[in-house]
């Protein structure tokens, strides 16, 4: 039983009665003196339209009436005038309900039914039996109506004067299921194009009372749509986003809510269709043009030199240096994209400035006027600060931070079925995805220009000219999806030198690939694990000797002045990096905090991780500069120490200069408090070392535990990729 509040009748301002006369009521006790009552009875209230429900539906006549898969129950709110009744009586009242429909025979049919006296101002319901509508003609109308009865006098019927009956038609058969047919992606075994371009499925159930249909796609959200008119069909516009066999399940409901059987539409997609243009900018020196992979090759300007260097970690082999002059461009004399619909274009750039607006890409507009441009990606000035730009149509997105020689790979996407305009920066989306409305897009251009790389044409003349590197220029006339953007923009980190610290030889362990080894100071020395020639648990003259961490042996330091240190840098600080190591501490309660690695400058560490036993924590410790004293980000994820017990903690820093942030890695997982942002990163002129960090002039926080697997990569590790560190191989590192 639902209190007023709760069946939405409370704004009738007809207030129930106080509570003690509610009590008073409810145990037959007499009423306060004063109160004051009605003379006579009085009749109870009609009981209104707008509180009457069928099922969970409001009631409805007509055009408007509800349809119900079986009997629903049928309810009302009604009330007794708060005035009435004895001093001694709670205002009670009781539902006639009545409802009628003509039978098979063209007999009218009548049942009733009478609820318990309630208190007033409560929703009383009749849930009509399974079998009362059985001999109910399909499709037929069924009226109800209801009044209130307090025991003496009865209201009117909620169908009189202005208010009208209640109506609702039984539906007992379920819809046929639909039919699924799509010319794009059709149900034939065969592969069809592709990943970033989008196919119409058209459902359509034969049933004439489908009201929606509810589907889904592999991997995707269960969408609820409605057609456009009752028994209408369906079209669903459908992304497919990996190249794999993908299917779309679907079900139709009628007005009722009975649901057809659901079908499978099972079809395949290919691989997104390769850039409708693509010029990689590896030309040789003294090249006047640019070839191209697809599309036609590329005039130079006298402003474009080839042979710059590639953005480390990608396929480039070299790319094009810009001048920023009047003759920094390249361009095919041909435009690129149709940006009347879908288009992308991206490419990987490196500003030698970043105090002025520049462009790396643009259409010219192909307007009567040919004074304009259709769209523009590149760097602009905002609010005295750079920022990645991409305007299209008199829209604008922008955000990312350009830093001057510094590589950034863009991706500017129009996708003309959400009609919006959305910018990439080393393959995450930037600013908010802005609406292009869509006469603004078919109206920049009646017949495209010319693209531009490295200027923009405006009020006749080409202007903004590029100063810096580019190389690998794409277009699209498909969307590129969000994978592979990151693939774009993946720089694919290189393995500098992986130390497995298995042993030494004149104080000196060996690098895996030949590279420098690892010197030894005298507080450290190499331990072996068993060799396996015997067991100790069925032998008792075979030694027990610990295994190692990882493999046949790892790296023990005793905490006075162990240590052991690379040839010099290993990692490039002031680029992104990633050093990975295996540690177990000897104590359970260290003295103080210990230093597991370190790569040192002139004044200070470039970074260092350490166990800090105050905090409880491995930390990992950032000088903003090269300077004793300098500001410091501290990252940090509170793990016990493990007292020489265990198989120790794998411990990874990785610093993506792409995205100006320093992360600290304990056994693969990253908490919000282990990342920090460093938008400068100095290069470290040291050493690397293992066990010990930078104290004033000379060392100190030498650590007293093992230590193996000791990995360096220039570039960043991805999140998923640190998992596979600490193993005794190298991590696939795979797209």
């Amino acid at each position: 039983m639902n209190s007023p509040k709760q069946n939405g009748s409370w704004r009738r301002s007809r207030r129930l009665c106080g509570v003690g006369l509610f009590v008073a009521g409810a145990l037959g006790a007499l009423a306060a003196p004063g109160a004051a009552f009605a003379a006579e009875n009085l009749p109870p209230l009609q009981p209104l339209v707008q509180d009457l429900q069928t099922g969970s539906r409001p009631c409805a006549s007509g055009a408007d009436k509800a349809y119900v898969p079986t009997p629903p129950t049928v309810s009302a709110v009604l009330y007794d005038p708060e005035e009435d009744n004895q001093p001694a009586e709670a205002n009670l009242v009781k539902g006639e309900f009545e409802a009628w429909w003509t039978g098979p025979d063209g007999v009218e049919q009548r049942r009733t039914h009478t609820t318990p006296a309630t208190l007033s101002g409560y929703r009383q319901q009749w849930r009509m039996p399974a079998d009362l509508l059985a001999d109910v003609p399909a499709d037929t109308t069924v009226s109800w109506r209801v009044r209130a009865d307090d025991g003496t006098a009865t209201s009117a019927w909620s169908s009189e004067g202005t208010g009208f009956a209640c109506d609702f038609v039984q539906d007992t058969e379920n819809p046929a299921a639909p039919v699924v047919t799509s010319a794009d992606y059709p149900d034939d075994g065969a592969w069809h194009d592709g990943v970033g371009v989008y196919g119409a499925f058209t459902v359509d159930s034969p049933s004439p009372d489908v009201a929606s249909y509810v589907y889904s796609f592999i991997g995707g959200p269960q969408v609820t749509a409605r057609p456009d008119e009752l028994g209408g069909p369906l079209t669903i516009r459908h992304l497919p986003l990996k190249a794999a066999p993908d299917y779309l399940t679907v079900r139709a409901l009628d007005r009722a809510g009975r649901s057809s059987g659901t079908v499978t539409h099972f079809f395949r997609v290919q691989s997104g269709r390769t850039p409708v243009a693509r010029w990689t900018l590896a030309d040789a020196p003294g090249s006047t043009t640019a070839a191209a992979e697809s599309g036609p090759a590329a005039r130079a300007g006298s402003g474009v030199t080839f042979g710059a260097t590639a953005p480390r970690g990608t396929a480039l082999t070299s790319t094009a240096e810009l001048d920023g002059g009047d003759q920094a461009f390249l361009t095919p004399d041909a435009p690129a994209v149709d940006v009347r619909d879908t288009f992308a274009v991206g490419a990987w750039v490196r500003p030698s400035r970043t105090d002025r607006t520049m462009t790396v890409a643009a259409q010219d507009a192909g307007d009567s006027t040919g004074s304009g441009s259709g769209f523009a990606l590149g760097l602009r000035v905002e609010d005295d600060r750079p920022v990645w730009s991409f305007d299209f149509a008199g829209a604008r997105v922008s955000g990312g931070a350009p830093e001057t020689g510094e590589w950034a790979h863009l991706l500017a996407l129009y996708d003309v079925e959400t009609g919006k305009a959305q910018l990439y920066v080393n393959g995450e989306p930037v600013g908010t995805a802005v609406p292009v409305e869509p006469a603004d897009s078919a109206g920049t251009a009646d017949s495209a220009g010319d693209l531009q790389i490295g200027r923009i044409r405006q009020d006749g003349d080409h202007r903004q000219q590029w100063q810096g590197t580019l190389g690998d220029v794409r277009a699209y006339d498909r969307v590129v999806v969000p994978d592979e953007v990151t693939q774009l923009a993946y720089r694919k980190p290189a393995l500098l030198g992986h130390w497995s610290l298995e042993n030494a030889s004149d104080g000196a362990s060996p690098e895996q690939n030949g590279g420098d080894p690892l010197r030894l100071g005298a507080g450290a020395s190499i331990h072996r694990g068993p060799d396996g020639s015997c067991i100790p648990d069925l032998d008792p003259d075979c030694p027990d000797v610990p295994y190692a961490l990882v493999g046949d042996g790892h790296l023990q330091l005793d905490g006075e002045n162990g240590y052991a240190a690379a040839a010099g840098p290993v990692v490039d600080t002031s680029d992104s990096f990633t050093v990975g190591v295996v540690v177990r501490l000897a104590d359970a309660d260290p003295a103080g905090p210990m230093t597991v690695l370190s790569q040192a400058g002139e004044h200070t560490d470039a970074f260092k991780v350490r166990y800090d036993p105050a905090a409880h924590a491995w930390q990992l410790i950032v000088p903003h500069e090269d300077a004793a004293g300098a500001t410091q980000s501290v990252v940090s994820q509170v793990v016990p120490a493990d007292g020489g017990e265990g198989q120790g903690h794998q411990i990874a820093v990785v610093y993506d200069d792409a995205s100006d942030r320093i992360t600290l890695y304990v056994d693969g997982n990253a908490g919000a408090d282990a990342t920090a942002a460093l938008p400068d990163g100095w290069r470290g002129s040291g050493a690397l070392q293992i066990g010990r960090a930078r104290s004033g002039d000379g060392w100190g926080e030498y650590l007293h535990g093992d230590v193996d697997e000791v990995q360096a990569y220039q570039g960043a590790l991805r999140a998923r990729d640190i998992s596979g560190l600490g193993h005794g191989t190298d991590p696939c590192i795979c797209l």
